[in-house]
C-alpha cells in the first residue's frame, strides 16, 4: 500500500499546484489526489507534466465539485441534468485515464432532496453508471489502459444513496461493468458500518481506492480511529493500492500533511512509508 495526500478544494492556480505537489512529496508522500473541476484550469499536459517533476502521480480524481458548482446529479428527476452529469463524469474519465488515477463519485449520486425515493434513485444512478464505466474502460489510445471509475459510499449526512460497502458493491454488481469499481473511507466507515476493521476485511481485496480520514475529519489522532488496526487489516487482505490522507477540518493543508505523516511514522510500526 502506498500513502496519498488528498487536496480537498480545486487548486486554479498551476504554479500553487506545483508548490503543492514539491512540498507533499518532499514529506514523503508517494501520489497526491486532486479535485476535478470544469473547465480544467490549465491544460491536462501540465498537470502531467509536474507529475513527472516531482515524481508524484495523480492518484484520483474527485468528481463531486459538479454537483456543488453545477447541481449536476446522477439521480435528478431531469434527464437533461443525469445526462449532463454523464458526459461531465464521462469527460473526467478522459482525464483521469492519461493521468493513470482513478475517478471517485460520491456527491454526484445526490441527496434526497433530489429524489426522495431510494428505488428510484438508485435505477438511475446505475443507468447513468453503465455508460460511465463502459467510456472509462475503453483504451487511453496508443497503448494507454482506460480508467476506472470508484463508488464511494459516503454517509447519510452527506450524501442520499449508497453510504455503506455493501451498498456501494451491490451498485457496482448492478451496473456489471469492469470500468467501475468502489472503496472505503474511514470517516464514513465509522458513521454508517458497525466495525471499521470487519468492514475493511470483508471488502478490502475488491476495493480499487481507499480514504484515509480520523473520525472526525480533523488532524489525525484528534479523534478515536484504530489507525494501527487500519493499516493491519489492509496488509492482511492484501490491499496494494493508494491510501489518501484526507483532512478537511481544523488545519490548512500543509499543515495536516506534515502532521499525518509525522502521525502515521510514529503511530503505525506496521506501515512501511
Amino acid at each position: 500500500m502506498k500513502l496519498s495526500f488528498l487536496l480537498y478544494a480545486p487548486v486554479t492556480d498551476l504554479g500553487e499546484l506545483d508548490r503543492r505537489m514539491e512540498r507533499i512529496a518532499s514529506l514523503g508522500y508517494q501520489g497526491i489526489e486532486l479535485t476535478a473541476s470544469h473547465p480544467l484550469p490549465y491544460p491536462i499536459e501540465e498537470v502531467i507534466a509536474l507529475t513527472r517533476k516531482h515524481g508524484l502521480p495523480v492518484v484520483s480524481l474527485l468528481s463531486g465539485w459538479s454537483y456543488a458548482n453545477e447541481g449536476l446529479c446522477l439521480a435528478s428527476p431531469r434527464a437533461d441534468v443525469r445526462q449532463r452529469a454523464v458526459d461531465r463524469l464521462i469527460g473526467y474519465t478522459g482525464h483521469a485515464a492519461r493521468l493513470g488515477a482513478v475517478l471517485v463519485v460520491g456527491l454526484m449520486q445526490g441527496l434526497r432532496s433530489d429524489e426522495a425515493d431510494e428505488t428510484e434513485a438508485n435505477q438511475r444512478i446505475a443507468a447513468c453508471l453503465r455508460p460511465v464505466a463502459e467510456a472509462a474502460a475503453r483504451p487511453a489510445g496508443a497503448g494507454a489502459p482506460g480508467a476506472t471509475v470508484v463508488l464511494e459510499p459516503v454517509n447519510h449526512l452527506q450524501v442520499g444513496f449508497n453510504h455503506t460497502a455493501a451498498e456501494a458493491a451491490a451498485m457496482v454488481e448492478r451496473v456489471g461493468s469492469p470500468g467501475l469499481s468502489y472503496m472505503l473511507d474511514t470517516i464514513h466507515l465509522n458513521i454508517e458500518e458497525r466495525s471499521v476493521l470487519e468492514t475493511i476485511r470483508v471488502h478490502g481485496r475488491r476495493i480499487r481506492h481507499f480514504h484515509l480520514c480520523e473520525t472526525n475529519g480533523g488532524l489525525f489522532g484528534t479523534g478515536n480511529l484504530d489507525f494501527p488496526g487500519v493499516f493491519q487489516t489492509l496488509d492482511e487482505v492484501g490491499y496494494s493500492h493508494f491510501a489518501s490522507v484526507k483532512i478537511y477540518r481544523n488545519a490548512d493543508w500543509e499543515e495536516a500533511a506534515r502532521a499525518a505523516m509525522t502521525f502515521l511514522r510514529e503511530q503505525c510500526t506496521n506501515w512501511r512509508g
